[in-house]
């Protein structure tokens, strides 16, 4: 006669039970999901006016000058995304996700009475920190709550939300803008996005749990003796491991991509003709598609693998670059079709980019690993600032554009090469 006494099922600090799943944990979901619809807002804000405040605004003639507020962001978050990583070993993700909407707090209203281009350099050095640490948390608590099965979809949904904010916001601050002027109206609409998402981390309940309970059921144990620590993460990730190299420098150059063109397309298509109404629907219509196609391709991702998903979106994110430019006597137009391709091209790429990350990283150094690709796909925003500020004030705008289409192209060769659809490559 069998007397074993079943094991009773984890729960969480306040006693409830603790399962896996999108459905079991679909309220909490939904609370992260409007989280992220809150982060993504607040970054958007600067997508369609910040780069005419500067040269409008501040008159700022050096084009490397007027994207030094993209530069500031992007190594700032970079950073955060990084430290994140490690600050999850001593501290929980709630509290992390709290911490960064606090710091977010000054963000609209500088960005909005700023006396000086300083101020809006400052600005974005909080706005970095906090996109990092609350963007990384949203991040890791769902992928702690669906499990290894539903991570394509998880992702999609998270990325899906905040980037669509960000192209909503960009294209109501254009419209904002034509009516009532660059500042101080189109920045104060990130009061709401603050004062929403700081109460919603208050209230959403932390995954330690959800960790803990796929630390216990993983199947592929920890190898004897591996270093599950910062130091040997990065290593690992940003070069060691295959497919984890090759997820790493794609994100770069997609962010690259992005940085690039939250400078240079509203400098761009305004010197051919178009007003700040046109400019933000550009603006925002990129990152809407880039948002809501990642519902569709984080699934997609989950059933077709990852890796056809990556190369294939960066290679049509090449495209978009190529339409700017073959297009330009009719802006509209080009402005147009370039963001339907860069959106949709980078929709294919973002879930599938993470979703290959948590395939390829033992749930012990799952945090740090995500850390250091969000760092490296982070950096991208910067590198991809200073570089068109380099080339645009010694080549011009349309020679940016041109390298930019060279090396989204040639990462989705390298990603080709390197990336597999086996985790233990």
């Amino acid at each position: 006669m069998n007397t074993t006494t079943p094991t009773a099922p984890p729960v969480d600090a306040h006693g409830r039970p603790v399962r896996l799943g999108l459905r079991e944990n679909r309220l909490q979901f939904t609370l992260l999901v409007i989280v992220n619809v809150c982060v993504g807002g607040l970054v958007g804000l600067e997508r369609t006016t910040v780069p005419l405040i500067g040269s409008e605004t501040f008159r700022l003639t050096s084009d490397l000058a007027v994207f030094s507020f993209i530069i500031a962001f992007g190594l700032t978050k970079a950073l955060t995304n990084l430290a994140a990583g490690a600050l999850t070993a001593r501290f929980r993700r709630k509290q992390l996700l709290v911490a960064g909407w606090l710091i977010g707090v000054p963000v609209p209203f500088v960005l909005a009475y700023a006396p000086s281009w300083g101020w809006i350099v400052a600005a974005n050095v909080l706005l970095g920190l906090n996109q990092g640490l609350t963007w990384s948390m949203t991040v890791n608590m769902k992928i702690d709550l669906v499990g290894p099965a539903r991570r394509g979809l998880a992702t999609g949904l998270n990325e899906a939300a905040g980037y669509t904010a960000v192209g909503v916001t960009a294209l109501l601050t254009g419209y904002l803008a034509t009516s009532y002027g660059l500042r101080p109206v189109p920045e104060l609409i990130g009061v709401v996005f603050v004062v929403a998402g700081l109460a919603l981390a208050l209230v959403v309940r932390d995954t330690a749990a959800h960790v803990a309970l796929e630390l216990a059921q993983h199947t592929v144990p920890l190898p004897s003796g591996e270093d599950t620590g910062l130091k040997a993460t990065f290593a690992r990730t940003s070069w060691h491991h295959r497919s984890l190299r090759g997820v790493s420098q794609a994100g770069l150059v997609n962010n690259l991509n992005d940085g690039l063109t939250w400078g240079v397309f509203p400098l761009l298509f305004t010197d051919h003709g178009l007003g700040l109404a046109a400019v933000g629907l550009i603006k925002g219509l990129y990152p809407i598609l880039w948002g809501i196609g990642q519902i569709p391709t984080g699934h997609l991702a989950d059933r077709v693998g990852r890796k056809p998903l990556i190369v294939t979106g960066m290679l049509v994110q090449a495209g978009g670059f190529v339409l700017a430019l073959a297009l330009l006597d009719s802006p509209m137009l080009a402005g147009v079709l370039s963001a339907v391709a860069l959106g949709l091209g980078t929709a294919m790429v973002y879930p599938a980019l993470i979703a290959s990350v948590s395939d390829h990283a033992h749930p012990a150094w799952r945090a740090n690993a995500l850390g250091t690709y969000r760092f490296w796909r982070d950096i991208g925003y910067a590198a991809g600032a200073l570089l068109a500020g380099l080339l645009a004030d010694r080549l011009g705008l349309n020679a940016t554009v041109i390298a930019a289409a060279v090396l989204t192209a040639a990462s989705g060769l390298l990603a080709a090469r390197w990336i597999t659809e086996n985790k233990a490559d």
